[in-house]
């Protein structure tokens, strides 16, 4: 299922999502995802789980509360055609990157859709601060 076109299709569908129309969105998105993935990713948005983090010099962190850790998501990585996303949960690793039968997690794809909804919690971050949030979790 990992198609670089799907990510493309997808990306479409979320852009195309607002308030006025969330209901014919998220009827696409059923038709590129699991129930389970969707509904999970909804749910993020809804509890304010996902965190967006702005730098200084106008960069954005995003991390996602999980049930059991907080995730740090890449949300778009522009330099690879093969892999357009990357977040540290063990359901990418395993769905995403080895199995291939999922596009993306229900975490990248929560902060997809809270990024279009605009229903981000935001924070300012300085670069030291950022630098310690990453490297936390790779100990």
């Amino acid at each position: 299922m990992s198609t670089p076109g799907l990510g493309h299709v997808v990306q479409a569908v979320v852009s195309s999502i607002d308030e006025d129309n969330l209901e014919e969105g998220i009827d696409k998105l059923r038709a590129l995802f699991p129930d389970t993935t969707l509904l999970a990713a909804l749910d993020l948005v809804d509890r304010e789980s996902v965190l967006k983090f702005r730098t200084p010099w106008g960069g954005c962190h995003y991390e996602v509360l999980g049930s059991t850790a907080t995730y740090s998501v890449f949300p778009r990585l522009g330099w690879s055609p093969d892999m357009s996303c990357y977040c540290t949960c063990p359901a990418f690793a395993f769905a995403v990157l080895m199995s291939e039968s999922h596009l993306m997690c229900k975490h990248v794809l929560a902060v997809r859709l809270a990024e279009q909804l605009s229903k981000c919690v935001e924070h300012s971050i300085d670069d030291k601060d950022l630098l310690a949030r990453l490297t936390s979790r790779v100990q």
